[in-house]
């Protein structure tokens, strides 16, 4: 991964509260993956979210991966921490750990 994009995450990551790496926009998820994390993330009230659609910008779809050693997409960050993707982030919002993780 070029040193530029991975400035480039870890800028997005640290600078807002919330980052959602995704296909697609909140407004038009362009997977079924990326279209469950904004509902989770709209249903626990998070309103105002950065979101990065990794569609659009080849270097940082791969770029995401190879930062968090995480394969797939989307993936969630809270505070500059990541927190997983899709499966994750359902299994954290129907236990409540992702509600108090955003509420922390």
């Amino acid at each position: 991964m070029s040193t530029d994009v991975q400035k480039r995450i870890q800028e997005q990551v640290a600078t807002h509260p919330v980052v959602l790496y995704m296909k697609g926009n909140p407004q038009m998820p362009q997977c079924g993956f990326s279209a469950n994390a904004v509902r989770i993330l709209n249903a626990l009230g998070v309103k105002q979210f950065f979101s990065v659609d990794v569609l659009q910008d080849p270097e940082i779809r791969q770029g995401i991966k190879d930062y968090a050693n995480w394969p797939t997409i989307p993936q969630l960050y809270i505070k500059g921490e990541f927190v997983g993707g899709s499966d994750i982030m359902t299994e954290m919002y129907q236990s409540g750990e992702l509600k108090q993780l955003l509420q922390g």
